[in-house]
């Protein structure tokens, strides 16, 4: 067995995660096929690179050797890459773009507008649920960006190598309640207000359940949790049977109810990772535009957002262009 890029890149998941298991779902394996890779490496090498235990994975002397040599050749060769399919872009006039993404409601612009500018780029999209999944496909060349949510509390892991560009340094998540609930005809509403209620929360996002967990527990509260995917909790949620998270740029339902929560104390940062600044400053503009129109047509979010800038002036919610390649603090929710 010759050693390759991609046997590289593993080593690197599985040393940044502790984990074969967290490793796996950021490489898109299963877990059984990531152990095989491994056991292949190691047979290829002659030697143990891994610990195994019941905690998790911890590089042995040997291993450390190893990635400290990894890690440079893997940065080099996504550059090479990065380098030439821009080169081939510009000989064309068309820019093919592979994007991963959490859910978001500024998608759909911001596809629209990619298309429409000039020269024209051509996006990819790939969804799922866990950020660190998709930071982990940008930093192995397999997308060339991902729009992410970081939830607070509960940060990413952002491999190395990456720059990550700000477009909201903390959004408010709200909570969706059927239309007839009694705290719906409220502009906010309390953690209290929702007391007697079942919450419903998708535990699969990364961060989530364990931030309003934190959260409610916080308040004094312990309601009954259960886990559920978004879609289900929106329907669920119109019929009285659970409340639920999302972002604020929903748009209300007939039956269902968005409402700020009061105290905003569920917050996320929303980060755009690439791996270069150059491929950041290509599509972060765009991607600006498409949010703050999302934002303007959610009613509830443009009446809190009216009112942050009453009480905060000047610019109180835009966070500044970060400097290049920040760290993140805080993935997200998705919207009705």
């Amino acid at each position: 067995m010759e050693l390759e890029v991609r046997h590289l890149r593993v080593l690197c998941a599985i040393a940044d995660t502790g984990s074969l298991h967290k490793a796996a779902r950021e490489l898109g394996l299963a877990q059984p096929s990531l152990s095989t890779q491994l056991r292949r490496i190691e047979q290829a090498l002659g030697a143990q690179l891994f610990v195994r235990a019941r905690t998790g994975c911890r590089p042995t002397p040997l291993g450390l050797a190893v990635l400290s040599r990894a890690r440079p050749l893997i940065t080099e060769f996504t550059a090479i890459v990065t380098e030439t399919r821009a080169a081939a872009a510009r000989a064309t006039g068309r820019f093919q773009l592979r994007i991963g993404a959490t859910a978001s409601r500024a998608i759909p612009g911001w596809l629209r507008l990619l298309r429409a500018r000039v020269p024209r780029i051509e996006p990819t999209l790939q969804m799922n649920v866990s950020a660190n999944a998709l930071l982990g496909m940008v930093a192995a060349g397999r997308l060339d960006m991902a729009f992410v949510h970081e939830v607070e509390g509960s940060p990413l892991r952002v491999p190395p190598g990456l720059c990550l560009r700000v477009l909201l340094e903390r959004e408010p998540q709200f909570v969706t309640l059927a239309a007839d609930h009694p705290a719906a005809s409220r502009r906010q509403v309390s953690l209290a207000d929702l007391a007697g209620d079942r919450w419903m929360i998708d535990s699969t996002v990364d961060g989530e359940w364990d931030a309003l967990f934190r959260v409610l527990r916080a308040a004094g509260l312990e309601p009954e949790m259960l886990h559920g995917d978004y879609l289900t909790a929106y329907s669920l949620a119109a019929t009285g049977e659970v409340v639920t998270v999302s972002q604020p740029t929903a748009h209300p339902r007939p039956d269902l109810a968005i409402r700020p929560l009061e105290g905003n104390p569920i917050g996320v940062r929303l980060l755009l990772a690439a791996r270069t600044e150059a491929e950041l400053d290509e599509v972060y503009p765009q991607l600006e535009q498409a949010y703050w129109a999302v934002a303007r047509e959610a009613p509830a979010y443009r009446e809190w957002l009216e009112d942050a800038h009453r009480h905060t002036r000047p610019e109180p919610v835009r966070a500044p262009v970060p400097a290049p390649c920040t760290r993140p603090m805080t993935a997200g929710l998705p919207t009705p």
